[in-house]
């Protein structure tokens, strides 16, 4: 079965989740274009989850995507976390301020939440996408036979052939190119940093399920060349950001259209976890600090969004957890529709 035919929707284009950017509004956009929008509940409890899936169904009646953060809880290190708060000090200071006595969990895995399982069941998405792993073989199980379309974000072959073990039915195949978190399942593994068309054409090879490619594709003309290298369809994240319907602030709009863009940075000094950003300030201390000086993830997260409130509160914005691609010059800012229209016209072209 086609990847279209298997989502309900007209074009391979996916918009990719982006926790904290994505609204209901761009999710509904796409989707009302005819690609498959979607929304990140990662940072979500269960009672928001439900609120934006109904509000993007007060917007559409097509398809959608709804992911979900799969990583480990993390592990508590009070030592690391003190110490973290310490290097800290001097950016905060920067403000006038002193750091938080101590950091948590900024947001609850969803390995750990069955109320938004509870919630998933109930409101069911076409389409619910995993993100730094897998929930156990039950809950996955309560998901297909809810008769909820299932994507999992793969970096690599072995974790893609886990995926599909586990009953997944289409690879999100994520190059290290792409903006935003490394879907790895160990952050603190080997990664082979695999680029997105290598990637695709590793796993068009090796499995028999649909291989969505995301990373570095900002245009047609790159939706294009993914499906010639195989992939169902391509998944765009950093070309929607500056969509009028994006939750992105006007420091993240700016810092998009600066020459920032021209340096992301793959970092986990923001939030624990190796993620692409554009470069900033915080992208800047990050580079000269070890990996495992950094607390865990999301508990460095929290100590990150104290030092981004306060500094934005200050008028700067050079704190933000401004994620972006590779490919992030290439931005445009246009409503999400025009957006899709110029997609898909530019794809009929090439």
């Amino acid at each position: 079965m086609s990847i279209l035919k298997l989502l309900g929707i007209d074009v391979p284009i996916i918009q990719a989740p982006m926790a904290g950017t994505s609204t209901p509004a761009l999710a509904a956009a796409v989707s009302n274009a005819g690609g498959l929008g979607s929304i990140g509940i990662g940072a979500m409890t269960a009672p928001e989850a439900r609120a934006a899936i109904a509000a993007i169904r007060e917007r559409t009646a097509r398809p959608f995507n709804v992911n979900v953060f799969c990583h480990q809880p993390a592990g508590r290190d009070e030592a690391r976390e003190r110490a973290w708060l310490e290097q800290l000090r001097p950016e905060f200071a920067r403000f006038g301020a002193v750091p938080p006595a101590e950091i948590h969990e900024a947001y609850r895995s969803f390995l750990k939440d069955p109320d938004t399982l509870a919630a998933l069941l109930e409101t069911r998405p076409k389409v619910v996408s995993f993100h730094f792993g897998l929930p156990e073989a039950g809950w996955i199980a309560q998901l297909r036979d809810a008769g909820i379309v299932l994507f999992s974000t793969a970096t690599n072959e072995r974790e893609a052939r886990l995926a599909v073990d586990a009953g997944v039915n289409a690879i999100v195949a994520q190059g290290f190119e792409a903006g935003g978190h490394r879907g790895m399942f160990n952050a603190d593994g080997p990664d082979d940093q695999l680029g997105t068309a290598v990637l695709v054409r590793q796993l068009v090879k090796a499995l028999d399920i649909p291989i969505i490619a995301a990373g570095g594709i900002m245009d047609g003309a790159g939706i294009s060349a993914s499906l010639r290298t195989g992939a169902a369809a391509a998944q765009l994240g950093t070309a929607f950001i500056a969509t009028d319907e994006s939750a992105a602030d006007a420091g993240y709009r700016a810092t998009l259209f600066s020459d920032a863009a021209q340096h992301t940075v793959m970092t986990r000094a923001i939030s624990g976890r190796p993620a692409r950003c554009l470069a900033n300030s915080f992208t800047a201390l990050g580079a000269s600090i070890p990996a495992e000086e950094v607390p865990a993830y999301p508990i460095a997260y929290s100590a990150a969004k104290a030092l981004h409130a306060l500094a934005k509160a200050g008028g700067d914005f050079g704190y933000g957890a401004y994620w972006a691609g590779q490919a992030a010059p290439r931005a445009r800012s246009m409503p999400a529709g025009k957006l899709m229209a110029a997609l898909i016209q530019e794809m009929q072209r090439t």
